[in-house]
């Protein structure tokens, strides 16, 4: 009996896109591989499936080129997840014992494990990580029997919560001997053979990262629809992305298989019932090898196992930026009808080829996405997907042009003969010799064959290796880095500067000469691009570098990667614009409260009194000649009635009370003058309110020109009311982390309200007043975590909290401090929705709300 069902049904031309279920169950491995289209030349081989293999996620190879897989065989084994924290998944061990390209040797090298999500060979062991722990451990198999019997925990990481989807992947050994893996803003290497780690400025990716030539990582984001990112420089340096890296129309896919299995619902299913858009991209990998036509050496592989496709992403760099084009306009590299292809890892294999994992399973997404009524569970139980589990297919990737590369044995060399590997043609092998050396105890003998190495006229990649493994053995010398600094290659000279970082931490002068001299800064773009970068990172106060790096800056001023980095957070051009304007902030800052002070002490001290709080009048306990500055709402509110008090005065009653004291207009004063002792005022006093600028002033005094009489105090708070002082009485609810909530309102800036998890469109906080009041603006400050703004909000009210008007307020943040104005509006309860989204938290320091109770 056939295992294949299909249902041949005649739709109308009107049906729903994908409401066709052209097939249940499993197509058998040659029908399977037989349905697969590749672009001309390609093929696919299968070299491992099921029944050696189920549900495999990740892959990676030993110095003789056996296959370590990554099995998660508790995942969604059915609709609701059933079982998936088991510990019952495991990392398979697979040999081609006769060297006929087909893995023909099997064992489960270790067993009973919790959904395991990393594997990197090292030398004998075998690095790994499983989800809910950042713990790392390693396992060994002494006796030859293909079985881990031995298990060391190297890293003590502590638990790590959330959905599975979103916890690291990777463990990837980059160039520069890091350990890299997504999410976590850390990364790791082996010293001395001992682990150690370092925080970097931040992660990024899902599952799987890929790497160029050249170091440079490659990320991906299911959650956040980003098929490719952060790929534009080391992550160390900052995450940096471009306008147009990718090229116009590159999200939207092409598939064939017209499943509407998709967990962004109908906007992401196309006219015949398939995927519109990147979503569920993972395990991209760069092509590295040596097998296949040169043209596809570079590019990146993206698998689409929502769309079963993979993409093939021409990668082109030019003056220091990478844009990664689609190979086949209107169509993809890899497809297929078979609703099972899944797509998940696509790497550079020993043989010089590639190795695509295909997952080859009904549901792909976790369990929080096919909930009973969601829009994906409904297509899971008509297309009844989740009973297709437990299978898995590795296939090699093929070109008519092929001749497999022999089966290394990279383990048995001596350290001495692995160095000879780090030229070969195949980015494995050298990746491969380059660790090995590093992790053998014998390391140190090979440091003159690869100095003599670097210094030799051979192939650029090959002394790039030599480079980067001196530098992991720490032999790195003086004599090493000036003449890499000084090659004729560009890819020498630029990793040169990066290996030279400990030496520019030291101030190391005859490096910073041989940097600041060099006859390539002005026509070698990316070495200026990794002097700014490393300078950054290694030594940004020294005078001398501080002076490059304007110098670099000015000479590429136009470019548009440098400009990228000057507005990246936390890059030292960045840093230095940052510094810059504090320091002119902060002598106008002190420039106005010092002019500010003497204003005070000649004009306001006898009223106001030194202390802000009103000069006592003689023989009237509690009354006071003019009110009081501290902790007052209408200062706090904003500086526009300050300025509008100075430049026409006050009369009449101030909060129901009569003041002795006469408030007269100062408008003859210049709007330096005005600025300067409203700033004082409200930055002295207990009040932290920031500068008033004369522009400010200037426009208000243009606003009001036709105006000649004083204020009164319902006038100017009809045009700008004071800060709601019943902060402490107000009821606050949010959609996340309700229980934070106080640190918004305690007047504390270090406390804070964060919603907990990555900020998305929906979230929302609600404020219930005491009152009716009459509302006219929320600020929302977020100084003390900077960049954890609303990217997008939009704010309604209620008078009963049940019926809302249409929003009075929309917009996006855009630095720390989002000021949501509009037009004075009646109001019980207030609710401030987020409408952007992004990987941070949406926090809010301090929330304060200008208005008045009816």
């Amino acid at each position: 009996m056939k295992r294949l069902i299909y249902l041949l049904t005649t739709l109308s031309t009107l049906a729903e896109p994908g409401s066709e279920i052209y097939q249940k169950g499993f197509l058998t491995k040659q029908e399977a591989q037989k349905s697969i289209q590749l672009q001309d030349g390609y093929s696919l081989e299968l070299v491992l499936s099921d029944p050696h293999i189920n549900e495999p996620v990740a892959m990676a190879w030993d110095g003789n080129g056996a296959l370590y897989v990554v099995e998660m065989l508790t995942y969604m084994q059915d609709a609701d997840a059933t079982g998936e924290q088991e510990p019952r998944s495991r990392i398979s061990r697979h040999e081609d014992s006769n060297g006929d390209g087909i893995y023909d040797k099997h064992s489960i090298f270790i067993d009973n494990l919790l959904l395991p999500r990393m594997v990197l060979p090292l030398d004998d062991r075998i690095m790994v990580g499983v989800t809910n722990t950042l713990d790392l451990w390693t396992y060994r198999d002494t006796n030859d029997d293909g079985v881990a019997d031995e298990t060391i925990k190297i890293y003590e990481g502590g638990p790590r919560g959330g959905n599975m989807e979103h916890q690291p992947s990777g463990l990837i050994w980059n160039l520069d001997n890091w350990i890299y893996l997504t999410y976590e803003n850390k990364r790791y290497r082996f010293t001395d053979g001992k682990l150690e780690v370092q925080k970097i400025s931040r992660g990024g990716g899902q599952w799987g990262i890929g790497r160029d030539n050249h170091g440079r990582l490659y990320y991906s984001a299911a959650g956040g629809e980003k098929p490719a990112f952060f790929f534009q420089q080391p992550i160390a340096y900052g995450a940096l992305d471009l306008g147009g890296q990718e090229a116009e129309g590159f999200r939207e896919v092409f598939p064939i298989a017209d499943v509407p299995d998709v967990q962004g619902g109908p906007r992401r299913v196309n006219s015949r019932g398939g995927l519109n858009n990147f979503t569920g991209c993972a395990g991209q990998g760069i092509y590295r090898g040596d097998r296949l036509p040169e043209d596809l050496q570079g590019d990146l592989l993206i698998p689409e196992p929502v769309g079963r496709l993979i993409r093939r992403a021409q990668v082109t760099r030019k003056n220091g930026k990478t844009v990664l084009t689609n190979a086949y306009p209107n169509s993809e590299f890899i497809r297929t009808r078979d609703i099972n292809f899944r797509p998940l890892w696509a790497t550079t294999s020993p043989d010089g080829a590639m190795m695509i994992i295909d997952m080859h399973r009904g549901i792909i997404q976790q369990g929080n996405w096919t909930r009973p009524k969601s829009y994906l569970r409904g297509v899971i139980d008509r297309w009844e997907i989740d009973k297709n589990i437990q299978k898995g297919r590795i296939y090699r990737l093929v070109h008519e042009s092929y001749k497999p590369d022999v089966t290394p044995r990279l383990l048995e060399k001596s350290t001495s003969e692995l160095v000879s590997y780090l030229s070969h043609p195949n980015g494995w092998w050298r990746d491969t010799a380059q660790k090995l050396i590093i992790l053998r105890k014998d390391r140190e003998t090979v440091v003159s064959q690869l100095e003599k190495m670097i210094l030799a006229k051979g192939s650029d990649l090959g002394r790039l290796h030599a480079l980067w493994t001196l530098e992991g053995l720490g032999k790195i010398s003086s004599q090493i880095l000036l003449a890499s600094l000084n090659d004729q290659s560009s890819v020498l000279r630029t990793h040169g500067v990066r290996v030279a970082e400990p030496f520019l931490a030291q101030n190391d002068q005859q490096i910073i000469d041989a940097l600041a001299s060099s006859p390539y800064l002005d026509d070698d773009l990316e070495f200026a691009i990794q002097i700014i970068n490393s300078i950054g990172f290694s030594n940004p106060e020294e005078p001398q570098l501080q002076s490059l790096v304007d110098l670099l800056v000015q000479k590429h001023r136009n470019n548009e990667t440098i400009q990228g980095i000057q507005k990246l957070k936390g890059s030292i051009l960045a840093d230095r614009a940052e510094e810059r304007a504090r320091e002119l902030q902060d002598r106008a800052f002190a420039q106005a409260m010092t002019h500010g002070k003497e204003i005070y002490r000649q004009l306001c001290f006898s009223c106001h009194g030194a202390d802000g709080k009103g000069t006592p009048m003689p023989g009237q306990k509690g009354h006071f000649l003019a009110p009081s500055f501290v902790h007052n709402p209408r200062l706090a509110g904003g500086d526009a009635s300050s300025i509008r008090t100075l430049l026409h005065g006050l009369t009449g009653e101030i909060d129901g009370k009569k003041y002795e004291g006469l408030m007269v207009s100062m408008a003859s004063n210049n709007d330096q003058w005005i600025a300067d002792i409203v700033t004082y005022i409200r930055n002295s006093f207990d009040n932290n309110y920031g500068i008033t600028t004369p522009q400010t002033v200037a426009a208000l005094r243009n606003h009001h020109a036709s105006r000649k009489e004083p204020w009164t105090q319902k006038e100017i708070e009809e045009l700008s009311p004071p800060v709601l002082a019943n902060r402490q009485s107000w009821k606050l609810t949010a959609s996340n982390n309700a229980g934070e909530l106080n640190g918004c309102v305690d007047g504390d800036p270090k406390s804070r309200y964060s919603t907990g998890t990555s900020m998305k469109k929906g979230m929302w906080v609600q404020v219930e007043f005491p009152k009716l009041s009459k509302i006219t603006t929320i600020t929302l400050d977020t100084k003390g975590s900077d960049r954890d703004y609303p990217r997008g909000y939009e704010v309604q009210v209620s008078q009963d909290g049940q019926r809302w008007a249409k929003p009075v307020a929309q917009g996006k943040g855009n630095d720390p401090i989002t000021r949501i104005t509009f037009p004075p509006t009646d109001a019980k309860f207030v609710r401030i929705t987020q409408t952007g989204q992004h990987s941070l938290f949406w926090s809010i320091h301090e929330l304060s709300i200008n208005g008045k109770e009816l």
